[in-house]
């Protein structure tokens, strides 16, 4: 090997380590800082004497404005450049909770979440991809896997620290000391992010692709897209009406909660382990697993008994959370390299809004039919993802070719 392939080695290395940290870190805090507004609201309600309408509009405001914002964020780093963006967004997140120590009412409540959500609204498709950028082929699915991951850390840390701080200071400080660790991070972001040179549109040879298969390839982003709102829909479908189910069957209050952690720590795990299972089976058939295993378990804990269900719940919980890191690996296949913020935008926004909506359309369904239909329903629905899996296949098979 000769000095110059050893130095472009290492020069690689040093790039993969510095964007998987920037980005693993970004999602991280951000995802903290999202689920940090449930641990304020009942503060906040206490504070200001809010109304419950009050407080859904303060969550509402933060989390739409995250979901509204994810395509624009990815349109502006093409212009500005991925780690510009994400810096400043990541300051933006931090300055929204700073804002929040210094509110003295609804008003500027809803300002500090509307900014706080805004510099969230960068992260995750910008920080997808970077990782994207920094690897390629089967262990861009580990990397991303392994983001996906790190989102959870995120959530269970940064509201624990909050709770952990108001036991020794007030809210306000609290807020505007998480607050400032964004700050910092933007810092840090900004100067450790490597700096890739731009990437050209790839160029296909027309003859040799051929009319059908570019007709596959141009469609095989929607086909993503659309499994990955049928399986964000289905799951939080089951995690609204899996309280009802074991609340009918005697549960009390904290069973329901230890079943809904279980849930919640299968899914970390799912998605760290599916990443890698399609890193070495393929994306069609990590998903058919998934989405199967998915399907039977959600119909076989209708009959069960509490202690059954307890038992396969972290199973579930795997398949339930495990498609989507396969699902967030297989984006950088079917879209142009200089593309992918957008495509990234395009896609969380999409699975974000398909699980906000599903709640209330199967809820309907449940008025109607009772929860366990509407559950058997979910189940039924989530298959529908196989033969799009299958139309995807070939449009996979030709970008990892």
């Amino acid at each position: 090997m000769t000095a110059v392939t050893q130095e472009t080695s290492a020069a690689v290395k040093r790039d993969e380590r510095r964007a998987g940290g920037v980005a693993f870190g970004a999602h991280a805090l951000h995802d903290g800082y999202t689920d940090l507004v449930y641990v304020m609201l009942p503060i906040w309600q206490a504070e200001f004497g809010l109304s419950y309408a009050a407080l859904g509009l303060m969550r509402g405001v933060f989390s739409g404005t995250l979901a509204a914002f994810q395509v624009p964020s990815g349109m502006l780093a093409e212009r500005l450049g991925v780690g510009a963006v994400l810096a400043g967004g990541t300051a933006l997140a931090g300055l929204g909770y700073i804002l929040a120590g210094f509110s003295s009412g609804l008003t500027l409540l809803v300002v500090a979440l509307f900014i706080g959500g805004l510099g969230a609204s960068t992260q995750h498709p910008l920080a997808s991809t970077l990782i994207a950028r920094a690897f390629s082929g089967p262990r861009s699915f580990k990397a991303l896997g392994t983001y996906n991951f790190s989102g959870d850390i995120g959530k269970m840390t940064l509201p624990a620290a909050a709770a952990l701080l108001l036991v020794w200071m007030p809210w306000r400080e609290t807020v505007m000391l998480l607050g400032g660790i964004g700050i910092f991070a933007a810092a840090a972001i900004y100067i450790l992010v490597p700096r890739f040179s731009a990437e050209q549109p790839a160029v296909k040879d027309a003859a040799k692709k051929g009319a059908s298969a570019a007709a596959r390839q141009r469609f095989a982003f929607p086909l993503l897209l659309s499994i990955g709102m049928i399986d964000s829909a289905t799951r939080m479908a089951f995690l609204t009406f899996l309280p009802f189910v074991l609340t009918a069957k005697g549960a009390s209050l904290p069973t329901v909660g230890l079943a809904l952690t279980l849930v919640f720590a299968g899914g970390a795990v799912g998605k760290l382990v599916c990443a890698f299972i399609g890193a070495r089976i393929g994306a069609v058939a990590t998903v058919w697993l998934t989405e199967t295993v998915t399907a039977i378990g959600i119909v076989a804990l209708l009959p069960m008994p509490v202690e059954a269900i307890l038992l396969l719940l972290p199973v579930l919980g795997i398949a339930l959370n495990g498609t989507s890191s396969v699902l967030y690996g297989s984006v950088p296949d079917l879209v142009e390299p200089s593309r992918r913020a957008r495509a990234f935008g395009i896609f969380y926004t999409g699975t974000i809004g398909s699980g906000a909506v599903a709640p209330a359309l199967y809820g309907l369904l449940g008025d109607f039919t009772g929860v366990p239909t509407a559950l058997a329903v979910v189940a039924a629905g989530v298959l529908l993802t196989l033969p799009i899996t299958l139309a995807l296949r070939p449009a996979l098979a030709a970008a990892r070719s």
